[in-house]
């Protein structure tokens, strides 16, 4: 639990954040879709659901992923 709450609080690498807040903004955009007070065709709900899943899935992932330096594995032999 304390690398989940660690990994959680540290700040991802560079690409990471950068998906993460893409991620971030399809999920909004695609959940005011999903809640507008006009009727919208189906598949147009439907698509900005599986969006707004798949943002979500992206700033998750891409949140919980450090960045650790490389192993050398020379150092072992």
């Amino acid at each position: 639990m304390k690398k989940l709450i660690r990994r959680v609080r540290s700040q991802p690498p560079p690409f990471f954040r950068k998906i993460r807040n893409i991620g971030l903004v399809l999920t909004t955009i695609a959940t005011a879709v999903v809640t507008l007070p006009v009727a919208l065709p189906a598949i147009v709900v439907t698509i900005s659901g599986y969006a707004a899943a798949a943002g979500a899935t992206a700033t998750a992932i891409s949140q919980l992923t450090l960045y650790e330096e490389p192993l050398d594995w020379q150092e072992e032999e």
